[in-house]
């Protein structure tokens, strides 16, 4: 019911307030200014701990956040849309100004929060952005996508191989850091992520159709961890976390028709983002149209790693971006942006 909400107040009103071309920045800006408010209480918690301790990012974000995992999402999400106004000559200068310094302490925010999945998701998110700009038809993005799914499974053996040999683990050094996301045998993180996965898919084999229903996997995931994947911070309470994937958790959840959904979602989406970029004539409605997809697109890579959907703090950015797209191409193929 709570994710029934945010679809229905979140996506669906938002395409009909969007109709109003300049509510779109307004809605962007509504969720922005008191972000910055939570992104200086958040170093300045950090900051008497020392900004290069990356345990204190786990909790210098409450009780905003619950942790640094989602705060990283949030501010990876937005990063496109500021980056536009920070550079985009359609704004006046003053603005760009303005935005350039917000940029900055996003920036700032995303680099002190130690969530990998962000920075992962940033640089994903770069690469479409350049597709994008590029001109690379959706067909051959579909095609190279298949393509690098069949070679990493061909080559699963040998990638297996090298992510064994990586003992480097998360630290305050931002290059292990980076480097230690591949670590799958001695990082607690990526071990203990590893366990929920295994969780998720045992309870997707054991219920395949309709799954165990929506919510209910932090309570259900306990029975199917086995012995040899728990980790230190494994636990039989439903309280530390849940499938740590978007995909895993629907498939989980609401069985193979709830990820075929979702999936469905996701790439009717995209397509859509691309056809309207292409179709408008608008520099600006196409910046918007550039900016809402490449956001989404950090949430769909960070959605492998992590799963906050079922939160407002990410649904309203995931809806609402979503919201943005249908809206442009609905309006402009009546009335031209």
């Amino acid at each position: 019911m709570v994710r029934l909400w945010f679809v229905v107040v979140l996506y669906l009103l938002s395409v009909k307030l969007f109709t109003q071309k300049l509510k779109i920045e307004h809605y962007i800006w509504l969720y922005i200014i008191p972000f910055i408010i939570v992104i200086f209480y958040s170093i300045y918690r950090h900051l008497g701990y020392g900004l290069w301790n990356r345990h204190a990012a786990h909790f210098v974000v409450s009780p905003f956040y619950n942790d640094h995992t989602s705060y990283g999402a949030a501010l990876a999400i937005y990063l496109p849309f500021i980056t536009l106004f920070s550079f985009s000559r359609k704004y006046s200068k003053k603005f760009r100004i303005v935005s350039i310094l917000v940029l900055a302490v996003f920036i700032a925010g995303i680099i002190l929060s130690y969530s990998r999945a962000a920075w992962v998701s940033i640089i994903v998110a770069i690469i479409v952005w350049i597709v994008i700009k590029l001109k690379i038809s959706f067909r051959s993005i579909i095609i190279s996508i298949f393509i690098l799914i069949g070679s990493l499974t061909l080559l699963q053996d040998q990638i297996l191989v090298y992510l064994q040999k990586n003992s480097v683990e998360s630290s305050s050094n931002l290059v292990e850091h980076v480097y230690s996301i591949s670590n799958i045998t001695s990082d607690v993180s990526n071990l203990e992520r590893i366990n929920r996965w295994n969780c998720a898919i045992q309870m997707f084999r054991h219920k395949p159709f309709l799954g165990f229903g929506p919510g209910t996997y932090m309570f259900n995931y306990a029975s199917f961890q086995l012995k040899t994947n728990r980790t230190l911070i494994s636990t039989n309470a439903g309280d530390l976390g849940n499938a740590h994937s978007e995909y895993l958790s629907a498939a989980s959840e609401s069985g193979i028709f709830g990820l075929i959904t979702f999936l469905s979602i996701i790439v009717t989406v995209f397509y859509t983002a691309i056809n309207s970029y292409k179709r408008l004539s608008d520099k600006r409605f196409k910046a918007l149209i550039l900016a809402a997809i490449t956001g989404l697109v950090t949430y769909y890579i960070h959605g492998f790693l992590n799963n906050f959907l079922d939160t407002d703090k990410l649904s309203v950015p995931f809806w609402g971006f979503t919201g943005i797209i249908v809206a442009i191409d609905l309006y402009s193929k009546d009335k031209p942006f």
